[in-house]
C-alpha cells in the first residue's frame, strides 16, 4: 500500500508543465495535432487553450490542474489499462483523473476517432 501512496503522491507533486511537452510530442508524431491534443483537454477538464496556457505558464501540479478542472459528466466512461493500471480501477480520485486524461491522449496518438474519444456517440 505504500507503494500505491508514494506514486499518489508523485502524480500529485509533478507539475503539468513537464508533462505537457510529451502529449504534444506523443500526438504530433502519430499525425494527430496541437489543436486536436487541446480538444481531448479541454473535453475532460473544461480548461480553453487560453486557460491551459495560463496553467503552464504558472506550473500548477497535477493536483492544482485538476482542482481547478471541471472534469466532464462523461469521463467515468474512460475505462482500459494506461501505464499499466485498469483506469476504472484506480482508486484515488487524482490518480485517476491523470489517467484519464493519459488515456485520452494515447487514445488520440493511436488514431481513434473524436467522437470515440470524447464519449459523445
Amino acid at each position: 500500500m505504500a507503494h500505491a501512496n508514494n506514486h499518489d503522491e508523485r502524480i500529485a507533486q509533478m507539475k503539468f508543465s513537464s508533462v505537457y511537452p510529451h502529449y504534444v510530442t506523443k500526438v504530433e508524431k502519430k499525425g494527430r495535432t496541437v489543436a486536436e491534443l487541446h480538444e481531448v483537454i479541454e473535453w475532460l477538464t473544461g480548461f480553453n487553450e487560453q486557460k491551459l496556457q495560463q496553467l503552464i505558464e504558472d506550473q500548477v501540479t497535477f493536483e492544482t490542474f485538476f482542482e481547478k478542472a471541471k472534469l466532464h459528466p462523461n469521463a467515468g466512461l474512460i475505462t482500459g489499462v494506461i501505464c499499466g493500471y485498469r483506469v476504472e480501477e484506480i482508486e484515488n480520485p487524482l490518480t485517476r483523473k491523470a489517467r484519464y486524461l493519459d488515456k485520452l491522449v494515447d487514445e488520440l496518438a493511436k488514431g481513434r476517432k473524436m467522437e470515440k474519444i470524447l464519449r459523445e456517440a
